[in-house]
Order: C-alpha cells, then structure tokens, then sequence
C-alpha cells in the first residue's frame, strides 16, 4: 500500500490505482473542495451515493437531473459519483470536458442485462418500431436508441409518440410493464431488471405494513408489480423525495436504493423512514456497484484526474441524439 500525499502519479499506476491509501491525516471534506476551486471541478452524485459524498458533491440527484446539470455546467472537470452508464451520459452531453469516476468498476445490474450486440438482434426483428431506451443503459445501447427516458419522464415521453406507432422500451422490464400499465400500451419489452429494486420481499413489507399501519410504502417503478400493488405512491428517487416532502404522512417504508434516505431525512428530519425489507436476512438493500464509491476515492480521483472516462466521437455523435431529445421533450414539459 501507498501512502497518497504528495506521490508522482507513475507511481500510483505501477503499483494500482486502487490499491492507494489516503493519508488518515488529511480532512478529505476540505481537501476536495480546495481540489474543486483549483481545478474548476463539479461533482455530480447520485442519490444512491454513501451520505458523504452526497454531502461533498455540487448537486445530488436523479438520472434526469444529473444530466441536465452536466449539460448546463461550465466546470474544466465532471467527476462523476455514481455509476458507469451516468459517466458515460455526462462525457456524452460535455465531449470536450474531462469526466472522470472514482471507480471504473461501478457499473450496474440493469445496463449489465442488455449487451448491445444480443439488442441489436433483438431490434432486427421489430423493424417498424421505435426504441424508447431507460437511461440505465451502456452508451452503445444508446446509439440505437430513437430517445432515453428516465423514470421521471417516461410517462410522458411514451405518450409523445402516437397510439398507433408501436415501441421497444429496454432494459428495464419491470419500468416497461408499469408504463404500459398507465398509457394503456403494449410495448415490446427487454427482459432486464435491476438487482437492487428485484429482491424487495412482498410478503416482508405487507408484514412490515400490518406492523406499522401509520405508515405508507413508497417505491420506485423499476420494483417488480407485486411490490408496486402496495404503494401509496410510485415515483422515480427524485419524485419519492419530494413526495415525502409534502406529505403529510410522518411515516414511510421506502422502496428503492437506502442511500436516498440520507436526502429523505435531511429535507424531514421529524419524519421516519424505513427501508423495505428484501429478501436477505437483513433489511439491507444497498447497490454494491454505487458503494465501489467512497470518499478516498473521490479524493484521489480528483487530485490525480483519473480514471478518465473515454469515449470514441462516433458513439457520442449517435448517442447524443436520444439524449438531447429527451432534454428537449423535458424541457417542453417542463419536467
């Protein structure tokens, strides 16, 4: 192991970028904002992140809200704390900016589930349809991709396209059935899901429900329909946020990543919130993709500028169509 104070980078490669260690002296909070003053930085942070880097970042959010802040945002360097796919969108969006993250091995399940070779066979098959793509999806799979959704926006989206256009929605399988659901469609799905939103026990958090009658189960849609069939309310992170917000309810059993419930209780500290029970032994329910991230790595990542996301200009050039498109529709509704 290294000590990381004042090391040459060519050192820290030879010896692995992650096996570095950060000095325990050194106050990380204050070191990486001197770093992002320096470097004319920002940090994005999903709201799965741990609750210190969400404290850290310059904005914490959604899908949705990331990329618009990455979009808008005139920093030299995005550092990117959440995962592969939303690093990807953000050197999409600023192709001439430097986007780095803390680790490269933060991927995710869902993206995971829908390799881009097996979908451009799949496509081939529904050569009339239009492809509606969950922003939970590697860069390439946006390429062949007519929009991106988030699961803030989708409703809306979907029912941009007329009745009688028929439509993919990938990966998600689980957010496709629940849109269906409420446009009255029948899209083709892609069978992927999310490992983190797929465990959540029915049985556990009806049993969790009885206990705590006062309380209502909020969930996010990428859970599976028996889930959903429980809950007061169905939004995506940013809208189960706000939900709680202006709700008159004090109690909620929250059916999504816990790492939300760090912005839950900081915007309701007199509230209580329960995460819902999975199918574990414990009532844990974190995403081990979004945990890779830490605090350190933040830190070494932004003092060293690496790792460096990287993509070709062709896949930016295709992917950045869908992506602005969803921008755009967005914007026009004012989402």
């Amino acid at each position: 192991m290294v000590i990381v104070d004042k090391p040459q980078l060519k050192e820290i490669e030879k010896k692995g970028f992650y096996d570095v260690e950060v000095d325990p002296s050194l106050d990380l909070f204050e070191e990486i904002e001197k770093l992002k003053r320096e470097k004319n930085a920002i940090i994005l942070a999903h709201y799965y992140q741990d609750s210190d880097i969400q404290d850290i970042a310059d904005f914490v959010g959604d899908s949705l809200g990331l990329a618009q802040q990455a979009a808008k945002t005139n920093a030299n360097i995005i550092l990117f704390a959440g995962v592969h796919f939303m690093a990807e969108t953000a050197k999409i969006l600023c192709p001439n900016k430097k986007v780095i993250l803390p680790d490269l091995n933060a991927g995710c399940s869902l993206s995971d589930s829908a390799p881009a070779p097996l979908f451009a066979e799949f496509k081939k098959k529904y050569p009339e349809h239009k492809v509606i793509t969950y922003v939970n999806c590697s860069a390439a799979l946006k390429t062949m991709s007519d929009v991106i959704v988030t699961s803030k926006n989708a409703v809306q989206i979907v029912n941009s396209y007329p009745k009688d256009q028929p439509l993919i929605f990938a990966p998600d399988k689980n957010l496709g059935a629940y849109i269906n659901q409420l446009t009255g469609r029948n899209m083709v799905l892609w069978n992927g899901a999310c490992m983190v939103h797929e465990i959540f026990n029915h049985k556990k958090i009806a049993d969790l429900l009885s206990d705590h009658p006062d309380a209502e189960l909020i969930a996010h849609p990428e859970c599976e329909a028996s889930v959903l069939s429980l809950s007061k309310y169905i939004g995506s992170t940013y809208g189960l946020l706000e939900y709680t917000k202006k709700s008159i309810t004090n109690k909620f059993i929250v059916a999504t990543e816990p790492g939300i419930l760090h912005q839950m209780q900081k915007s309701s500290p007199n509230k209580i919130f329960i995460p819902a029970p999975t199918n574990h032994a414990c009532a844990c329910n974190n995403c081990p993709h979004m945990k890779l991230n830490t605090l350190e790595k933040v830190y070494i990542c932004l003092k060293y500028e690496v790792p460096e996301l990287l993509l070709d200009s062709e896949t930016i050039q295709k992917a950045l169509v869908p992506i602005q498109r969803m921008l755009d529709i967005s914007a026009q509704l004012g989402l």
